[in-house]
């Protein structure tokens, strides 16, 4: 077992919290009774706002979608195939990146102007990358945490982004992201795990 330079212990979690976040993590369609409560959606994002965006720029935001009304004005944005399972879901995450995220740098970046890298013209395109790379990377943590304190995800693209945002965000500069479902997840909802790429199919190290 490797250890880090700057401990004399292991530096590395357990084979059984590596199968929680991924080995043994599936893709739920499907789940069992049990209500995801608001204070654990608040332990997730404390989990979640800590890994690292650049220049600490932290796009992501979300709405939780629970209450039987907001479930019907996301259901006329999903594709039918994920109509059930997200009427069904006891959380909807909701994922958008704010095209606005800049405004918040002078507070969470203050040792470098890092604002005005993205006002002035011509800086659409940056800001957009920037919103999507980094809100994508914070979705990623959203769905480890989420898994880490004993939830199961159920993440999706198919829906409409228009109709999500027109539902949700009229008037708010954002572009939606992705969905994720949250719950207690039904074993009997997943299907059998797909196939991966082996390392050498897909890495090289030069």
């Amino acid at each position: 077992m490797q250890t880090s330079p700057k401990t004399s212990s292991p530096a590395v979690i357990d084979d059984t919290a590596q199968d929680i976040l991924f080995r043994t993590a599936r893709t739920y369609n499907g789940w069992l009774d049990g209500d995801v409560e608001e204070e654990l959606l608040h332990r997730i994002y404390d989990l979640m706002k800590m890994g690292p965006t650049s220049a600490n720029c932290c796009p992501l935001r979300i709405v939780f979608v629970k209450s039987p009304e907001a479930k019907e004005k996301l259901k006329p944005a999903l594709m039918d195939g994920n109509v059930e399972k997200t009427m069904a879901a006891p959380v909807t995450a909701i994922m958008v990146n704010d095209l606005e995220f800049y405004e918040h740098l002078p507070f969470l970046f203050p040792h470098a102007d890092a604002k005005s890298w993205f006002t002035g013209e011509g800086k659409d395109t940056y800001i957009k990358e920037t919103a999507m790379r980094n809100a994508s990377l914070q979705a990623g943590y959203f769905m480890l945490a989420a898994r880490g304190l004993g939830l199961d995800c159920g993440p999706m693209s198919g829906f409409n982004p228009k109709k999500v945002k027109e539902a949700f965000f009229e008037g708010q500069n954002v572009e939606v992201n992705m969905l994720c479902n949250l719950g207690y997840g039904d074993p009997e909802s997943i299907y059998p795990r797909g196939p991966r790429l082996d390392f050498g199919q897909v890495c090289e190290t030069i």
